[in-house]
């Protein structure tokens, strides 16, 4: 009687065989792993390239979960959302680290133990609840596996349902971490994708790029059965078919990208603007100090003049550059405002609104940048619309409001959406700190006429990666949008951008600087601006098409 040799697939980790505690930590380090590789790709340490093979071992785990199942694991329904849960800890635990860095808090009167423990606090409940997209895209993959074998219906499958769920997650109040953020601010070519519909195509890319390199992998049988096979991939480490779609479509994108990238900026004298930047470098310990507010007026008010002298058109200060109520100018008379009634220069300035009166609660205020006139009176005002989670916004304020993460203890009031910011150049498009993650807040304000952006943040809260992520969240605005940006701050980084997102002018963190840049105003909008996100409706759209086909031919 012949013996009869039971082939097991090579790459069959998850099979019974794997039973023991030791693989399972391997398969759950795996995953961690791509996670911590994703999160080196944001700046500062910007690791760009990793981004476009970092989530195809998440990928594999799933696939091959879902054909090999562990046995008696403990965790056997769970292990997909699991191993998507440590990916995603991986990946935001490190692109957030900087999050810890508003420790110590001893300048808020926080004993040095209470500040790490809240820092901490902090930068595990963002981490998680970052974690918790991954883990649902997981386990939904998981369960689009067991219905289909075809790789290709699990890549339009996978790519629909990344897109889908971080546009779901943007209309939440904690948004930082999409992948596309990754190629920011140096993959350029790739990001002007985003021209065509947001960030979410070059999310799309990336997690397309992704799993095609994964089924490749998962798919390498193919190749080890097909005899005509050969060249460097002859081992069968990959299936050929999919790791040249990969390549191909990694290069095809970039190209497209190019393209976009290498269009010629329409820049005409006729559209200049001269503007002056004042990174005004107070501390956050005593911003909101007596000796703060007089240190802030002597340094804008000097900076103001030297700009003014220069011939500037306009001047642009940093979010609550100088911590005030300014809806009624003359009321404040302080040496600032006299300063624009000698000079006669338009500043859009950074200061307090008041807000709606809430009964039990404290005052309100507004984050709000400021149109002062050269006749000192307020032509416009945009209110910040996305407050920070626990540092200016918090639920049920009136029991838990002490709780906040800020030296002002007034109740902080969020602006409404789809203001408009009319200036004596024209309208622009306004974010003021936090809104620079919300790609949607500066798409509607193009959409309604705005012809360059101005950011005014502080960002002296955090670590140095901080302002370099925020830098590039920015830059992606101005890709999107098509158009010119000017973001001051408190402590760095200020920078002039381009519609390309090319870096005219960064500050140095952490000093006093003054800077003049010329910027132009552009009115014509991009395909994203027109038609918002378009190609995520597309993607589900095809998705349904997708599993539709191939349940035909399963009954055939």
């Amino acid at each position: 009687m012949k013996n009869i040799e039971l082939r097991v697939p090579k790459w069959r980790w998850l099979d019974a065989n794997y039973k023991s505690l030791p693989k399972r930590k391997l398969l759950l380090g795996t995953a961690l792993l791509g996670g911590i590789l994703m999160g080196l790709t944001p700046a500062p340490a910007g690791a760009w390239p990793l981004a476009w093979i970092s989530l195809a071992p998440l990928w594999i785990l799933i696939i091959n979960n879902t054909k090999y199942p562990i046995q008696n694991s403990g965790f056997q329904g769970n292990f997909p959302a699991l191993i998507g849960c440590l990916w995603g800890i991986g990946y935001n635990g490190l692109a957030l680290f900087w999050i810890t860095g508003i420790h110590p808090m001893n300048w808020m009167g926080v004993p040095w133990l209470w500040s790490l423990a809240i820092a901490l606090f902090c930068w595990m409940v963002v981490t998680l609840w970052g974690a918790v997209l991954v883990a649902v895209w997981a386990w939904v993959m998981s369960l689009i596996c067991s219905i289909t074998t075809r790789g290709w219906v699990r890549i339009i499958v996978g790519v629909a349902l990344w897109c889908g769920l971080e546009s779901f997650w943007n209309l939440g109040p904690l948004v930082w971490t999409s992948l596309s953020y990754t190629q920011s601010p140096h993959n350029l070519v790739i990001l002007h994708l985003s021209q065509l519909s947001g960030c979410n195509a070059v999310t799309a890319a990336i997690v397309a790029v992704n799993g095609l390199i994964a089924e490749a992998w998962i798919n390498n049988t193919n190749v080890q059965k097909n005899p005509r096979t050969s060249g460097l991939f002859r081992p069968g480490l990959f299936n050929c078919k999919y790791l040249y779609l990969a390549v191909g479509l990694l290069v095809s994108l970039h190209l497209i990208g190019f393209t976009l990238y290498s269009r010629t900026l329409m820049q005409s004298p006729l559209n200049a603007l001269k503007i002056g930047i004042i990174q005004g470098n107070i501390p956050n310990e005593i911003k909101l100090s007596l000796q703060g507010k007089y240190r802030a007026l002597d340094m804008y008010t000097s900076g103001y003049k030297f700009l003014a002298n220069q011939g500037v058109d306009a001047i642009l200060t940093p979010e609550v550059a100088l911590p005030f109520l300014w809806e009624n100018p003359r009321a404040n008379s302080n040496k600032f405002y006299q300063a624009v009634i000698e000079k006669g220069v338009v500043v859009w300035l950074g200061g307090y609104g008041t807000g709606e009166v809430r009964e039990g609660l404290p005052r309100s205020l507004t984050t709000s940048l400021f149109t002062l006139t050269g006749k000192g009176e307020i032509l416009s005002r945009y209110d910040k619309v996305h407050l920070v989670p626990l540092g200016e916004s918090l639920p049920f304020e009136k029991t838990l409001g002490r709780l906040r993460l800020s030296p002002n203890k007034s109740l902080m009031l969020a602006g409404k959406s789809h203001q408009v910011f009319d200036t004596s150049f024209g309208r622009a498009i306004v974010g003021i700190c936090f809104d620079s993650a919300f790609a949607e807040h500066f798409r509607s304000q193009a959409a309604a006429g705005g012809e360059f952006i101005l950011t005014a943040s502080n960002d002296a809260h955090y670590s140095r990666a901080m302002p370099a992520q925020h830098h590039a969240q920015d830059v992606m605005r101005a890709i999107e949008t098509n158009r010119w940006a000017v973001r001051a701050t408190n402590t760095g980084y200020s920078a002039i951008v381009d519609p390309h997102g090319r870096t005219k002018w960064l500050s140095r963190l952490n000093t006093y600087q003054l800077h003049i840049g010329t910027i132009y105003r552009q009115q014509n909008p991009t395909f994203y601006v027109l038609w918002s996100d378009w190609l995520t409706p597309v993607l589900f759209v095809s998705s349904a098409t997708a599993l539709l086909i191939d349940s035909f031919w399963r009954w055939d």
